[in-house]
């Protein structure tokens, strides 16, 4: 895009919204357009200022922030096309579902640091400038939805007893939050721990994902998963 993308950032704690705000301006190509505290506030300003992206949270004192992004794409102003990143410390599986079919493009869980918000800002910069002409072939619409040829070539490839489209589920999970362990992606996808490693591991030897291995005080170390 020739232009910097406009961040509404939203976030009932003065603090944090001060710190995203902060990483926003850090951003090549992105600028604050603005911060509120309030789901209400939210959406006045959407509609004043016609942001192109919202750092939102779910836990909001007014109206929660799935609240928000509801009534947003409900709308017929400018809140029915702007970008939605979930920036949250809520890691509940319905929240983190209601977010993807009300059409959030990340979902991002509380603390993160600097890198993990740039990465998904980029990722979003990608997506809206790609669908800025009028018209898009299969494949820049695919890109746009961080779709490859490989990433939707799992359907073919899945061992055997697995399925390709809970294959696609676990790996977008993995996409969504960053870093996830068996149990959380499982909890997500609505997964046993067990089967959710079979699902990671398969991604693992096609080297889609990477492992590191988190030590606790005791006991076996956990396999965290992220995208290589």
């Amino acid at each position: 895009m020739s232009r910097s993308i406009r961040v509404l950032v939203v976030d009932d704690d003065f603090m944090v919204a001060r710190i995203h705000a902060r990483f926003v301006e850090r951003t090549e190509g992105f600028e604050v357009a603005g911060v509120v505290h309030t789901g209400a506030a939210a959406l006045e300003q959407v509609a004043e200022l016609a942001p192109d992206l919202l750092l939102l949270d779910v836990h909001l004192p007014d109206l929660g922030g799935l609240e928000v992004l509801a009534r947003l794409r409900a709308s017929e102003g400018p809140g029915a096309e702007v970008a939605v990143v979930m920036v949250t410390a809520e890691r509940g599986a319905d929240a983190v579902r209601a977010a993807r079919h009300g059409g959030a493009l990340q979902y991002l869980v509380k603390p993160f640091e600097y890198d993990d918000l740039a990465a998904r800002l980029r990722e979003v910069a990608r997506a809206v400038g790609l669908l800025d002409a009028e018209e898009a072939d299969q494949h820049t619409i695919d890109r746009a939805f961080g779709r490859t040829p490989s990433s939707g070539a799992p359907a073919a490839s899945v061992p055997k007893g697995l399925s390709p489209e809970t294959a696609d589920l676990v790996l977008a999970v993995v996409t969504e939050r960053g870093e996830v362990s068996a149990s959380e992606a499982g909890e997500v996808v609505g997964l046993a721990r067990v089967t959710a490693r079979r699902y990671l591991e398969h991604y693992v030897t096609l080297g889609r994902l990477g492992v590191r291995l988190q030590y606790g005080s005791a006991g076996r170390p956990e396999r965290r998963y992220r995208v290589r």
